[in-house]
């Protein structure tokens, strides 16, 4: 639900003079950064506990053109979930959002009503002027959600706010101090009915407090974090809530030389004798196809020896742990489409929790997606072309 507005952060530089600072944006044209976000939060039906779940937030983002006045990015955001009530620990695949905005100096930003992310927008937006600790100021802000599978509100649904700042001087994170400001807004809102839905919200009231932190010498912001509550009174006569906090920290990309890096694992592969493991380059980074994991049939559960191939694979992944990793499952066409895209994810689940346990990762490095039989490597009709195509992918991140 909550997803991260830490995007709007990137890159705020800020001059130092005395105890005042001055802040505004700055962009240099062809950088990259990586921005992961961890979300813990309670969601309950008609005021009754639901289900508690930690949401994943992982996105890259690119500065595409840039001036002193302004900034042109590009950012793909991708979201994953899991529940904590139960034992899987690695973060399922939920959606991919693409995104691209203009952003001034002083954080307006500008962006077309298409796009569904960022989710909060105009935050920060700061005064033109020096900011001395202690210092507030107010701007108008407003957020866009998705709506779509739960509403069936098709297009992003906007709720605007008044955002209430305050410079707070050094703050602690993580054992380090920056320079840091508070970000708090409510929202009570009764929106007319101007969408298209099977539902839609009568009422919204909304709490966030922020805390932002910026490294000077980096010129850009460090971390986040927030608590939030959001409460949705429907026009079916329902209530949703949403209860939880976030944080979230911003990490410039490292340059992947793809091609080096399939030689290298190609070679490791070798060395270590594994067999069935082929290496690919692919849009996401570096793939390692397990062409021939050995499941029960219909089954999560590994064949006897399954587990000596995977060791291996941890010693490789092991050297690339600057790297985040996506375990993607693949099944042969056989049986319903949800009974394969179920089985996929399990398996591919399985594999991720593995990599967890042996603390090759920890759970929020790491993201399982199942694609079911959508993306066969050979033909279904023979038996070896069912076994190709059952198959767990690990990829090593270029983002």
């Amino acid at each position: 639900m909550k997803l991260l507005c830490f995007i709007f952060l990137i890159n705020c530089f800020s001059v130092f003079n005395a105890d005042a600072q001055l802040f505004f944006f700055r962009y240099n044209e062809g950088d990259k950064y990586r921005i992961i976000s961890t979300v813990n939060e309670e969601v309950f039906l008609d005021n009754e506990l639901h289900h508690r779940a930690e949401i994943l937030n992982r996105i890259a983002v690119e500065v595409t053109n840039a001036s002193s006045e302004k900034g042109y990015l590009k950012a793909i955001f991708q979201t994953s979930e899991k529940t904590t009530d139960t034992s899987i620990n690695s973060f399922q695949w939920a959606r991919e959002y693409k995104s691209e905005f203009e952003r001034d100096r002083l954080g307006y930003m500008t962006i077309g009503r298409e796009f569904f992310m960022p989710v909060v927008r105009n935050v920060p937006v700061f005064p033109d002027k020096e900011i001395f600790p202690g210092d507030k100021w107010i701007s108008e802000g407003h957020e866009v959600h998705d709506f779509s599978d739960n509403f069936g509100i098709r297009e992003p649904y906007r709720i605007p706010f008044t955002a209430n700042y305050e410079y707070l001087g050094e703050r602690e994170w993580k054992g380090k101090t920056y320079p840091a400001f508070s970000v708090n807004y409510q929202i009570n809102l009764r929106p007319p009915r101007a969408v298209s839905g099977r539902i839609w919200p009568r009422s919204i009231r909304a709490v966030s407090n922020q805390v932002l932190f910026w490294d000077l010498e980096l010129g850009q912001n460090v971390a986040y974090y927030e608590n939030f509550q959001y409460r949705f009174e429907l026009s079916n006569g329902r209530t949703i809530e949403f209860k939880g906090n976030a944080e979230a920290e911003i990490i410039e990309s490292s340059f992947m030389n793809k091609e080096k890096l399939a030689e290298e694992i190609t070679e490791e592969i070798k060395r270590l004798e594994i067999p069935d493991v082929t290496v690919h380059i692919v849009d996401e980074g570096i793939s390692l196809r397990l062409d021939n994991i050995q499941f029960l049939p219909d089954s999560t559960d590994m064949l006897p020896g399954e587990a000596e191939k995977l060791n291996k694979i941890l010693e490789i992944l092991q050297q690339y742990s600057d790297r985040d990793i996506m375990v993607g499952g693949h099944a042969a066409r056989a049986g319903t489409k949800e009974g394969q895209m179920k089985l996929s994810t399990q398996r591919a689940a399985l594999i991720a929790d593995y990599i967890i346990k042996n603390n090759v990762r920890r759970p929020e490095r790491i993201v399982v997606h199942g694609y079911g039989a959508e993306r066969p490597i050979a033909n279904n009709i023979t038996e070896e072309g069912r076994r190709l195509n059952r198959r767990v992918e690990i990829i090593l991140l270029e983002n």
